[in-house]
């Protein structure tokens, strides 16, 4: 069992998340981290860590960044030809920048999610 720590808060997040669930069978569970404090003990991150970057657990092994999406994409069927093209380093090299400055503006979006948990 895969487990995917995303922020459902985040527009683009849900749906590209909502979009891999039609797709997938129950070797992935989708767990949301808005204001969840579960998943912050389920993975030792703090609420600020999972929203700057989507996390995955397999093998009892957290991956976050770049690499979660290797993972969904390997465990997603109509999306395992992404999987194979970008485990290629080269070509994870260039996925994992893009991955960076997207992931980035995005929590610089959804940072209010952060003064949100503290009222």
């Amino acid at each position: 069992m895969v487990k995917v720590f995303f922020n459902n808060s985040c527009n683009i997040c849900r749906t590209e998340i909502n979009h891999y669930k039609k797709y997938c069978d129950d070797n992935v569970e989708w767990i949301d981290v808005t204001n969840n404090e579960e998943a912050q003990k389920i993975t030792s991150k703090s609420y600020k860590e999972l929203l700057r970057r989507m996390h995955v657990i397999q093998d009892g092994k957290i991956i976050d960044g770049a690499e979660s999406f290797l993972i969904i994409w390997k465990n997603v069927p109509k999306y395992n030809f992404l999987f194979k093209i970008f485990k290629i380093k080269p070509l994870f090299f260039l996925l994992n920048i893009f991955y960076e400055i997207a992931a980035y503006f995005l929590f610089i979006k959804n940072k209010h999610l952060l003064n949100d948990e503290k009222k």
